[in-house]
């Protein structure tokens, strides 16, 4: 058994490497860790302590003696070649020098004394397994397959990370929530992605990736490759971060930065939009952040128009629940997505192209169209009319009583609607032009009792853009 103790001072470096040595014959490590938690004055951050496991390869960036995180959400875990806590990766404990990587979230003014203890147990290895991963098409449920609506939601947490739910749980939740798919998104570590196999199905598509949780903001790794894993230990004045926005493309995967405007320590995003593919815009129950969020993306969608470039550079937004445990309902919110078929190439070509809007549950649906001079354009396209041709827009809503619609332009808000019936069905329609708006997104709004301030969002739309390019 190895003990390593010490203090973490205020203002020390992000992550603190542990060196300990790994003998021949070793069967597994177990590691458990303690930290102190003293009293702090209001206002200020205590101590919190994530740990981690690199072998001997070493914990140079990029990864590739990693062996496991599991942040802040553990005292303990396990690593043998046949099994290991989950977060961390089963494999061959060669021996050398291994170490524990600890992540000190914040430290008090006092400092942050830990203990950690290695405990190494003698005897024969096993069989590390083969993983076995989902595969990356679907049958659609009900409807075969082919050009579609799919529903989905690509931010979920299971036991691999912070969550409480395995991943078998969670495939049960995303069915009941009428979810077409799915995407494997634990903080700072690929070990579920072996684990979603037998929650596939014909009914739901799995996508793998990754929450990769930075101290300056957190991006989803969507759908790449199965057992990526994408380093986080960088900030943004590092200027790293656009190298492993790469390797995620690489990977086959999607850069979205997650809940840019979270106000946790370390969740606020610092790196730009220059390499992100979409933007995770409503993340779990709407609140003011995703208020600033939506804000702060319609701000980007008028400076992509004024200056021209309103093309493949407009940043397509997303919704997710983010949902950890319980009472966190997955699917709440979903993104629905128009894809060509439900496999991982189509849904993320739709997400891509913006071809999506977002709801809180599988009972809104939305059909938003713009249509002129004989031409018809939907979400995340453009109808390519002159400046002066006359534009009907026309948003069909189910699912959401009382209810209100509001057309939002480059302009702003241009049109609200009265509220729907109790039925929650309607169509709505405006006429503009595009000299008059650049681009038109929907937006469904809860009732609210406070006079001018918008309700809660029930769903809103990518925009349609206006007028030729």
């Amino acid at each position: 058994m190895t003990t390593l103790r010490g203090t973490i001072a205020p203002g020390s470096p992000d992550y603190v490497y542990l060196p300990f040595e790994v003998g021949p014959g070793i069967r597994e490590l177990h590691v458990s860790y303690t930290y102190d938690r003293p009293a702090v004055p209001a206002g200020t951050p205590g101590n919190a302590l994530d740990i981690g496991l690199f072998d001997v390869r070493g914990v140079g960036l990029g990864g590739r003696g990693f062996r496991g995180w599991s942040g802040g959400a553990r005292t303990e875990f396990f690593v043998r070649a046949d099994e290991a806590t989950p977060g961390y990766l089963p494999g061959p404990l060669h021996p050398g020098t291994w170490y524990i990587a600890l992540g000190p979230y914040t430290v008090a003014p006092q400092g942050l004394s830990y203990e950690v203890t290695v405990t190494q147990a003698e005897g024969e290895p096993g069989e590390t397994p083969r993983p076995v991963y989902p595969p990356s098409r679907a049958r659609a449920r009900g409807r075969g397959r082919g050009r579609a609506w799919y529903r989905g939601d690509c931010h979920l947490h299971s036991w691999h990370s912070d969550g409480r739910r395995t991943p078998a749980e969670i495939g049960a939740l995303a069915r009941a929530a009428g979810l077409d798919f799915i995407n494997s998104s634990e903080h700072n570590t690929s070990s579920s992605h072996a684990h979603w196999a037998d929650v596939a199905g014909d009914d739901l598509l799995v996508m793998l990736g990754e929450e990769v949780t930075t101290r300056n903001g957190h991006v989803l790794a969507l759908g790449t490759e199965p057992g990526t894993f994408v380093d986080w230990r960088y900030r943004a004045r590092d200027g790293r971060f656009g190298h492993f926005a790469r390797q995620v493309r690489e990977a086959g995967g999607l850069v979205v930065p997650a809940h840019p405007h979270a106000t946790c320590v370390g969740c606020g995003w610092r790196f730009g939009f220059g390499e992100a593919d979409a933007v995770e815009v409503w993340n779990g129950p709407y609140t003011p952040d995703d208020e600033v969020t939506l804000a702060a993306w319609d701000a980007q969608l008028v400076a992509c128009v004024r200056e021209g470039r309103e093309g493949r550079e407009w940043l397509p937004a997303m919704g997710n629940s983010d949902a950890h445990r319980d009472p966190d309902a997955v699917g709440m919110p979903q993104t629905v997505v128009l894809a060509e078929d439900l496999t991982r190439a189509a849904i993320q070509q739709g997400l891509r192209a913006g071809r999506s809007y977002v709801a809180e549950s599988r009972h809104v649906t939305l059909a938003f169209t713009a249509a002129g001079d004989g031409r018809e354009a939907g979400i995340g396209e453009r109808l390519g009319v002159p400046d002066d041709t006359p534009v009907a827009v026309r948003l069909e809503v189910s699912g959401a009583p009382r209810c209100s619609v509001r057309f939002v332009t480059d302009q702003g808000t241009l049109f609200t609607s009265e509220p729907l019936p109790v039925s929650g069905e309607g169509v709505v329609e405006w006429r503009t032009t595009p000299a008059y708006a650049a681009y038109v997104r929907a937006e469904l709004r809860h009732e609210t009792a406070l006079g001018p301030l918008p309700g809660a969002m029930a769903a809103f739309t990518n925009p349609v853009f206006l007028g030729a390019t």
